[in-house]
């Protein structure tokens, strides 16, 4: 969603959508601002071989070996849709853990249908007070 398409929306508009709208469509259209705000391209909108910037939140994190190698494997969802970020070689990274919010940029490749960027360069984002 971009920043045009929010504020185009009337306001009493967007309140009815919040209070129809239930706890995970109001968490994903969250997801999908926070990333919007941070410079992120929405997972959905994001071809294949190209380079991007994506914000979200760490769903996942599990250790699993690639090629006989260990790696770091991690879920970063944006209310759109959702990337894995593989660091190769990896068997932690301090902050990488689930439920933390995330800026990640890298070369996007298809891995078996699922978007991935492999070592990606990371950024870990602070919590936002209300």
């Amino acid at each position: 969603m971009s920043k045009s398409s929010v504020l185009s929306t009337p306001l009493w508009r967007r309140a009815l959508q919040r209070f129809t709208a239930s706890e995970s469509d109001l968490a994903a259209q969250e997801a999908q601002e926070d990333a919007v705000r941070h410079g992120g391209t929405p997972c959905r909108a994001i071809p294949n071989r190209t380079r991007a910037c994506v914000c979200g939140t760490l769903r996942s994190v599990t250790l699993r070996p690639r090629g006989g190698v260990q790696a770091l494997e991690a879920e970063l969802f944006d209310g759109t849709g959702s990337v894995s970020l593989v660091w190769l070689g990896r068997r932690s990274i301090a902050g990488v853990e689930p439920g933390r919010r995330v800026k990640a940029r890298g070369l996007v490749a298809d891995d078996d249908g699922q978007r991935v960027i492999f070592n990606p360069g990371y950024e870990l984002l602070c919590s936002e007070s209300p």
